[in-house]
């Protein structure tokens, strides 16, 4: 759903420019609270991972494929903030060195693939969550349901942006209708990345996925005061509610009580992400080196619905064109395998590299400010 120059008239790319400027500098300050000293590293592979996967074109009708937006993915894994920065990073990535989206298009591609589609995705997540039973299936079946809304949430906000804007003379009506539907199928491959994506990670690591906190359950702790020492054979837990524990097993992180009847709280060591960044780099970078040599060569959704309605003769050259990354190729390497291949791996070490540097500083900012505060 890239728009390339051309589509949107300046003062409607203005706009939207301001807008996704607006949005990436309240993202930044939101996404202070959201990483900490293990996640921050983390959302710069969440970039990497969708630029990567967004290279995996599938086919969902006759002569058109659809390919991951990801703010689906980004909000639930890392939080909608820095979710929001997660696809801006990868947007700006595309455009800047790949020719994938127009450059005075940014703010339009920004405000629709990066801000609609996680602002509409969290919100659906968060719903389903606060009303589903609390359990890890649960979480992975609020992303199908988030990823699978967003992106024909982000075909209505396009048609929005071009019934504002638009340089060609289209009806709007039929942009709306041959948007949202094709965009209603890819929403269903999208959907899928996503609940298989979200629902791997949370198997092995539920505690580093910022949607599923306080859903898939966490470690207790124990809070023991010479005043109120629990009762033999009973736990306080955090709280404050006591729990028979003949009735229940242990939490994790939590020793049974002494026989002095004093509960213990046993420290739970901060595991290390670092096993799951290494495994999510390789996936990055198999899908972008070697899987995306197999992708769907027919043109995604929008490049379709302008291609059939006659808005693509208004398109207009990108100015990164001359790119030696241009057109996800490396320049003078002939071998497509190759050159493709070295693209897509150059994409995620450059996405991730730039994406790790914003989150690393601003959880930094964060650190500052709660040094200063204390």
């Amino acid at each position: 759903m890239h728009v390339p120059d051309g589509f949107i008239d300046a003062p409607v790319s203005v706009a939207t420019g301001v807008v996704a400027a607006g949005a990436v500098a309240v993202s930044l300050r939101g996404a202070r609270r959201e990483l900490d000293e293990r996640t921050a590293p983390l959302a710069g592979l969440v970039a990497a991972f969708i630029f990567a996967v967004q290279m995996l074109n599938f086919p969902v009708a006759a002569g058109t494929s659809g390919h991951l937006l990801g703010g689906a993915l980004a909000a639930i894994l890392v939080g909608p903030y820095t979710g929001v920065l997660c696809v801006s990073v990868v947007l700006l990535m595309q455009g800047v060195l790949f020719a994938d989206g127009g450059l005075t298009a940014l703010g339009v591609n920004i405000t629709d693939m990066a801000l609609v589609t996680t602002v509409v995705a969290y919100a659906i997540f968060r719903t389903i969550v606060k009303l589903a039973p609390h359990r890890r299936r649960t979480v992975t079946v609020a992303s199908f349901v988030a990823a699978l809304v967003s992106v024909p949430a982000a075909a209505v906000a396009f048609t929005a942006i071009y019934a504002l804007g638009g340089t060609a003379d289209v009806a709007i009506g039929k942009v709306f209708a041959a948007m949202v539907g094709v965009h209603v199928l890819i929403g269903i491959g999208e959907a899928a990345i996503t609940a298989l994506t979200v629902g791997a990670v949370v198997a092995v690591r539920p505690d580093l996925v910022y949607g599923a906190r306080g859903v898939t359950g966490r470690p207790l702790e124990i809070r023991s005061s010479p005043l109120a020492p629990a009762a033999p054979g009973q736990v306080a837990r955090a709280d404050g509610p006591v729990a028979d524990a003949a009735r229940a097993p242990e939490p994790d992180g939590v020793r049974a009580p002494q026989p002095d009847g004093a509960a213990v709280p046993a420290a739970a060591p901060k595991r290390s992400a670092r096993r799951l960044w290494w495994a999510g780099l390789a996936a990055a970078l198999l899908c972008a080196g070697v899987v995306s040599f197999y992708a769907s060569a027919s043109p995604d959704g929008l490049e379709k619905v302008a291609h059939d309605k006659g808005i693509d003769k208004k398109a207009e050259d990108h100015a990164a064109k001359d790119s030696p990354l241009a057109d996800y190729g490396v320049k003078d390497i002939s071998d497509a395998r190759l050159s493709g291949g070295l693209a897509g791996v150059i994409g995620v070490g450059a996405t991730l590299a730039v994406g790790s540097g914003v989150f690393i500083v601003v959880r930094r900012r964060r650190a500052a400010a709660e040094s200063e505060r204390g």
